[in-house]
């Protein structure tokens, strides 16, 4: 495996726009094409489902928009010849047989639930490309040797729930846990069909599946700033996640002098200030942020005696990620010190690093590269089912740009044409993965 390929940019430049329809030769002599004018059709139109005012879509999860839109979904997968199921945790499974019955699956999909507010790409690209891609080899009598299982998964935005349970990481007391919806975990489950009291009965053993591949849109601006077609996932980044509270004495703004101060506000801006410096002190792709700040009592006249705020760690590093964490531990004492205040931190959430696999990733550029389309390896900083999946066998992750970077809002966007490119080596991946030993 030659990984130095993934190092910069895997392609040249587009050899002319890709219009849909339009046939090309995918690895080992298989002839396909893809409808991507169908493709961005059915875009349209899912985003019925929980449209807002505001031109994207509240399609979150366990809400009735988030029903009405799996069940137009799982309409579209049966047209394209899938055997489509409801599993015990709820999450859509569309199933094609494949001529060898001894081979593992090849899954592939993303989710169509979204952020209060949302956009209309994140997530459904995946799905609705995944669809394409089956229908678009039922129509073409393409047999694949592995069977193929296109999925929906369930409540991605709220935690990532539906895939952790098929990988064996969702706990009791994350069914008490309450969605956006209103609805706990448990309720909303049983809402789309499933039955809570069995949610671990889904659970896939590692080494249960072939390879795991999921198209979406980057939410980030890398790919349109440098004019590149598609990104190619390196890993997923650890995400650690802490509650912090400040604690000072609360006392009066008029008759306390500045000298006397043991102001909670003005340690954790302070706080905030220096996450911002550390993170940016060591090179890399890191990020850090303090996300929520709420001040106790919050009066105007009253100095804060209290205050709850996060923070929040990412990177592919685990290791740096401590070792970040650690130097602002250590940062806050200093601060505490100075202010006459006090730190605590307690963990809320943490999930570790999921690198791609290197077979996919080489599956991924070879199709890019058959397309004439411009790569690039890249991570994700934002979270996605497929790290839940990479617990199971072979991960990789294709993105298409996002104009402006924009994500988790209704500006949302990804041209058509790049939501084609993004399927047609989804595809490409697809045909690849079924020919390579990633199971043996």
């Amino acid at each position: 495996m030659n990984r130095r390929r993934f190092a910069g940019t895997l392609a040249g430049t587009v050899a002319g726009l890709m219009l849909p329809n339009v046939a090309w030769r995918p690895w080992r002599g298989t002839s396909a094409t893809l409808d991507g004018a169908r493709l961005n059709r059915q875009l349209k139109e899912l985003s019925v489902f929980g449209a807002n005012p505001h031109g994207g879509v509240s399609r979150t999860a366990f809400s009735d928009a988030d029903r009405a839109g799996r069940a137009w979904v799982m309409e579209r997968m049966r047209a394209a010849g899938l055997d489509v199921s409801v599993d015990l945790a709820g999450n859509i499974f569309g199933r094609r047989s494949g001529t060898d019955a001894r081979l593992k699956p090849i899954v592939f999909g993303s989710h169509i639930d979204s952020v209060p507010d949302g956009g209309n790409y994140d997530g459904t690209v995946g799905v609705l490309a995944s669809v394409e891609v089956a229908q678009s080899f039922a129509e073409q009598r393409v047999r694949t040797r592995h069977a193929l299982e296109v999925v929906v998964w369930m409540n991605e935005e709220g935690g990532l729930y539906g895939s952790r349970a098929v990988g064996g990481q969702l706990t009791e007391a994350d069914l008490a846990n309450v969605a956006w919806s209103g609805k706990t975990i448990r309720d909303g489950i049983a809402f789309l069909g499933g039955t809570p009291e069995r949610v671990r009965d889904v659970r896939r053993q590692p080494g249960s599946i072939a390879a795991y591949l999921e198209l979406h849109i980057e939410q980030s601006g890398t790919l349109e700033r440098d004019a590149i077609n598609i990104g190619i996932v390196e890993g997923i980044v650890g995400i650690r996640q802490w509650n912090v509270l400040v604690t000072g004495m609360q006392n009066h703004a008029g008759t306390t002098p500045m000298d006397q101060r043991r102001d909670a506000l003005l340690a954790a801006a302070r706080f905030a200030d220096m996450v911002n410096r550390v993170v940016r002190a060591e090179p890399g792709r890191q990020v850090g942020t303090v996300g929520r700040m709420q001040a106790f009592p919050g009066a105007p006249n009253v100095i804060a005696g209290r205050v709850e705020t996060t923070l929040e760690l990412r990177d592919l590093d685990a290791a740096k990620t401590k070792r970040l964490f650690d130097a602002i531990s250590a940062e806050t004492l200093r601060i505490g010190e100075q202010t006459g205040t006090t730190f605590e931190f307690a963990p809320r959430h943490e999930s570790d690093p999921a690198p791609s696999d290197p077979r996919v990733r080489e599956i991924i550029a070879d199709a890019s590269r058959e397309l004439n389309y411009s790569a690039r390896a890249m991570p994700s900083g934002a979270g996605h089912d497929a790290q839940s999946m990479a617990v199971l066998g072979p991960m990789g992750m294709i993105f298409i740009p996002s104009i402006g970077g924009i994500s988790h809002s209704p500006k949302e966007f990804s041209t058509e044409e790049d939501i084609v490119r993004g399927a047609r080596v989804l595809m490409g991946a697809v045909l690849r993965a079924d020919t390579a030993t990633l199971d043996g």
